[in-house]
């Protein structure tokens, strides 16, 4: 007789935080700092964090899986089957639509084991206004649909979420060789229309080169997540990583949390292409010169650390004739991007007007001719 399957562990932190005067859910108010219940008013402070200062993890022991175990979580998500973004649902939902691409979703019993995040940058915005920020955004955009706008305008409700980072702390040293080159100029002549002319003929003078460059690397900031176009969520930059609070579920608490979709590893590898890329110009400026020729950089990478963590982000995903918009406002600084619509009507009247006005002013250039 065979078993059946066993099923998946139930989720070790569901995220909800039951008020204490009715019952219902608190959420975590950006304005005050607080929780606070919709249902009755009642507000909870927020419990005080146990972790004053904000730990990095060995990057080599989480390759290997040897992290303490409490630094593992499970929780339970539902996988969009439009975008495969992996966002965390209340238990008590069985459907929505997934946030990033308004495709709905049916919540399931899945679980995510993952790393747990070690901070998390808290909501400073409400979604108030985050939705005047898009909306203003959107305004300033004169070729994009009418329909669109007064679509946005209509106040549908934004989702709040917690979007995957990767940070990376490592000690670097470069050992390079290559070459410095120094400018100069030397006199020729040349014949013009005949006559003989003197010019300045540029050169370059190359020497050999080779050094040393150390450089310690605080916080690269790498996207964990595959739901959200890179160059979105990179166009939603500086975030301010100083105002990190030490993670405690409670900021959570009325916002979903996306669970990253980036592994560990790949995210190394793209926070190690953009060290490289700073190291090359640490390279060029000890090199000096006018010129440098860089023929070899040997990096040596020591002291690898990284963390987990969660960066607000107000999102919105329209569906307007058939295609789907989203728009992405930074919850921290309310510095928004996202699709670009364009109106074919508007950039049609536009080259009109346009080669109207060049006609009529071809006009009077003539009649004044």
């Amino acid at each position: 007789m065979s078993q059946s399957p066993t099923p998946p562990p139930a989720p070790k932190e569901l995220h909800r935080f039951p008020c204490a005067q009715c019952g219902a859910d608190y959420r975590f108010d950006p304005t005050a700092g607080t929780l606070v219940c919709d249902h009755c008013g009642h507000t909870s402070a927020m419990q005080e964090t146990h972790q004053p200062v904000i730990k990095e993890l060995d990057f080599q022991s989480a390759l290997e899986n040897q992290l303490p175990s409490g630094e593992i979580e499970e929780t339970r998500v539902s996988t969009c089957p439009n975008c495969a973004a992996q966002v965390e649902f209340d238990p008590a939902t069985h459907a929505a639509e997934c946030p990033f691409c308004a495709t709905p979703v049916v919540a399931d019993t899945g679980t995510h084991r993952h790393i747990k995040p070690r901070a998390v940058l808290p909501f400073a915005l409400v979604e108030r206004q985050a939705h005047d920020a898009m909306n203003d955004w959107l305004g300033r955009l004169w070729f994009a649909p009418n329909g669109l706008r007064d679509y946005a305008r209509k106040g549908r409700k934004m989702h709040g979420i917690y979007v995957p980072f990767w940070t990376y702390d490592a000690q670097t040293k470069s050992q390079y060789s290559g070459q410095r080159g120094t400018v100069y100029y030397v006199s020729q002549t040349v014949m013009v229309d005949g006559k003989p002319q003197q010019r300045q003929v540029q050169k370059i003078r190359w020497s050999p080169a080779a050094g040393r460059v150390a450089r310690f690397f605080d916080d690269v900031l790498i996207l964990a997540s595959r739901a959200l176009p890179k160059s979105y969520t990179d166009a939603l930059q500086p975030w301010n990583l100083g105002d990190l609070q030490p993670y405690s579920p409670e900021y959570l608490a009325g916002f979903r949390a996306e669970a990253y979709t980036i592994p560990l590893e790949d995210g190394y590898d793209e926070a190690r292409a953009h060290m490289d890329r700073i190291i090359e110009r640490d390279v060029r400026f000890d090199i000096g010169g006018d010129r440098q020729q860089i023929h070899k950089i040997a990096t040596q990478v020591n002291e690898i650390t990284f963390k987990h963590i969660l960066l607000p982000v107000w999102l919105a995903a329209y569906k307007y004739r058939g295609k789907t918009y989203r728009f992405v406002v930074n919850g921290q600084t309310g510095r928004v991007q996202g699709e670009r619509p364009w109106s074919i009507w508007k950039i049609t009247f536009a080259v009109l007007f346009g080669a109207v006005a060049a006609g009529i002013i071809g006009y009077f250039i003539s009649q004044s001719q």
